[in-house]
């Protein structure tokens, strides 16, 4: 799931590449979508773009004397799962390109596209941001460190300090791979209380006037608040569109050869409570979760995508074909992992879904095969996603 580097990035390009453009005409939604339509129409207009947390404001201005008299609209954007947008030609339209901006005549026209290929992205109207999200850990970070501090008496920092990470009132813009990350610099135990990990910043209070070294003493020792400005900031200046093989091989290889643990050899994982892979290195932590299996990555040969945000995939299968398995009677493979879902706290836009059972073949005593029964569905919390953010 795109997080709060990915929503910077992307805001950032918005701003680039309409700088210069006009557009007009009224805005086109696919039908498919079930978001809004927007309705709005201008002859002549400008977009811009503005990011806070894991949500993203487009902003659309029509220009002096453009028809028909229309105030400035704006939009809040979630990306979901895999929402990105791409400036193309009108008429090599992206499959998934569900809300459309088009530049207006004269010229070759083009279209500015919200593509969201597993549709869990979300558009508002108005252009407020979502209500209980707290500060952006990237744009307003001595906001963000004094809301997380000011309520560490709060439920949320009862639990482990994974899943306190991913908890938009405090950690706006914080993912999957960012959590990782950050605890992993810090050797931080993911499962350890949040509490007892961020009361101790409650006393380091910054001198108005540091000295040189004070300084650079701050600056090779951070805290985890610290790092949760420092670490997405990195992210941003690698350039591109962050993570996600979509955004092209090029910047998908940078930010891969950034990552030092999130689906890296040698790391383990664990799911926490709502079914989302943490990635770390040694010690889960008091609070892990009982009877969970640590799995360690082995080889950069099964090494997950970042954009999967979840364990390993299984190896490309060389067993025989459906027919010839049910011919045995074995089990059938499961499909590729599906992404984690979070709680609302997490990532409101994440949806929900259930886990498919199993069939399983059952041989009668006699050698006779029995009929096979399939299993009740049972819900599941895995979706994501992505983990970022």
């Amino acid at each position: 799931m795109p997080e709060g580097p990915e929503l910077h990035l992307a805001s950032q390009f918005v701003n680039e590449a309409c700088r210069a453009l006009v557009f007009g005409g009224c805005v086109e939604k696919s039908p498919v979508s079930r978001n809004p339509e927007v309705p709005f129409e201008s002859s002549a207009y400008r977009i811009s773009a503005s990011a806070r947390g894991k949500e993203l404001r487009l902003t659309l201005s029509p220009l002096p004397g453009a028809q028909p008299p229309q105030e400035p609209l704006a939009l809040v954007f979630r990306f979901g799962m895999s929402g990105s947008f791409q400036l193309v030609p009108r008429g090599e339209l992206p499959r998934h390109a569900h809300l459309r901006f088009y530049t207006a005549p004269p010229g070759p026209q083009l279209a500015l596209c919200f593509v969201d290929i597993r549709r869990f992205g979300h558009w508002d109207l108005g252009g407020k941001w979502q209500p209980g999200r707290g500060p952006c850990v990237l744009q307003e970070y001595e906001q963000f460190r004094e809301n997380v501090l000011r309520n560490l008496s709060d439920k949320a920092f009862d639990r482990p300090i994974c899943e306190a990470l991913l908890d938009q009132r405090f950690f706006n813009g914080i993912g999957n791979y960012l959590r990782a990350e950050i605890l992993y610099r810090l050797k931080i135990p993911p499962f350890k209380k949040a509490r007892s990990v961020l009361e101790a910043l409650q006393q380091r209070r910054p001198s108005p006037e540091l000295t040189l070294s004070q300084i650079k003493a701050k600056l090779q020792n951070p805290d985890l608040l610290e790092l949760c400005h420092s670490v997405p900031k990195e992210v941003v200046q690698l350039g591109g569109k962050g993570y996600g093989s979509e955004s092209g091989e090029e910047d998908f290889a940078a930010f891969r050869a950034w990552l030092r643990c999130y689906g890296m050899p040698g790391m383990s994982s664990l799911q926490d409570r709502h079914g989302r892979t943490i990635w770390f290195q040694g010690d889960p932590g008091p609070l892990a979760p009982k009877g969970g299996k640590s799995r360690k990555k082995k080889s950069k040969a099964t090494q997950p995508s970042p954009e999967d945000g979840v364990e390993d995939r299984p190896p490309p299968s060389k067993a025989p074909s459906r027919t010839l398995r049910a011919k045995r009677d074995l089990p059938e493979r499961t499909a590729t992992q599906r992404p984690e879902a979070t709680s609302f706290q997490q990532d409101p836009e994440a949806p929900k879904i259930p886990k498919k059972g199993r069939r399983k073949g059952r041989q009668a005593a006699s050698g006779q095969r029995r009929p096979r029964k399939a299993k009740a569905d049972t819900p599941s919390l895995e979706l994501e996603g992505t983990s970022a953010s």
